[in-house]
C-alpha cells in the first residue's frame, strides 16, 4: 500500500481558509484553529502596544500583531506579535514570505504544543533571529537568540520573570516591564 502525504501546501491552505472566521495557522502541513482566550489577548495587545511606542519613538522597524506568515511550502504561522527591522521585506499587499526579525508566541490553549515544538523549529530552521515564548501560567519569558547572525540557531537562550523587564540587543534601548504583562 503506497503512503500518502496528508499533508496540505500554503497554496491549499489559503484555498482552504478564504472565508473561514475562525483564525488558523499551517503547520507543518495541519491546519491548526487558534482560539485564544481572554489573558491570551490582553498579554498580547500589552506587548504590542509597548514594542510600537518604541518603534514610533527611539526604535526603528516595523511592529504588528498576527499576520499569515508563510515560512515555507507547509507552514503558515500568525506570531502573535513581529517586528521587522526593515519596513521594506514587506509588500503590504501580499502575503509575508520569510520570517520576521522577532516573533512572539504567547501561550494560548491551543497552541502552546505547536509553538514550543514545530513551529520553534521552523523559525529556527528558516533563520528566524529571535523568538519570544510568553507562558502566561508558568509566567514567565523564555527569549531564545541567535549570537550572531552567522549562528547556525538559537544558542542564546534567557529566561525572564515577571519581575524583570525583557530586553533585548535586536531593539536598542527597549525594555518591556514584565510584570504588566504578566499580570495575573
Amino acid at each position: 500500500m503506497a503512503m500518502v502525504d496528508a499533508r496540505i501546501t500554503a497554496d491549499d491552505y489559503f484555498d482552504a481558509a478564504a472565508g473561514v472566521r475562525e483564525p488558523t495557522q499551517l503547520i507543518d502541513g495541519v491546519i491548526v484553529p487558534s482560539q485564544p482566550k481572554w489573558r491570551h489577548q490582553d498579554t498580547t495587545f500589552k506587548i504590542a502596544r509597548r514594542l510600537q511606542e518604541w518603534v514610533e519613538g527611539p526604535g526603528f522597524g516595523l511592529a504588528g500583531i498576527p499576520i499569515d506568515v508563510i515560512i515555507d511550502r507547509y507552514n503558515v504561522f500568525a506570531p502573535d506579535v513581529w517586528w521587522l527591522a526593515d519596513p521594506s521585506r514587506i509588500d503590504p499587499d501580499e502575503y509575508f514570505r520569510g520570517v520576521p526579525d522577532l516573533a512572539v508566541e504567547v501561550r494560548s490553549p491551543s497552541t502552546w504544543q505547536p509553538d514550543v515544538g514545530a513551529k520553534r523549529q521552523r523559525y529556527e530552521q528558516h533563520g528566524l533571529p529571535e523568538l519570544w515564548l510568553v507562558d502566561t501560567t508558568g509566567r514567565v519569558v523564555t527569549a531564545l537568540r541567535r549570537s550572531g547572525p552567522s549562528a547556525p540557531g538559537f544558542d542564546v537562550e534567557q529566561k525572564y520573570s515577571a519581575d524583570e523587564a525583557l530586553t533585548s540587543p535586536l531593539l536598542p534601548g527597549f525594555a518591556l516591564p514584565l510584570a504588566e504583562v504578566l499580570a495575573g
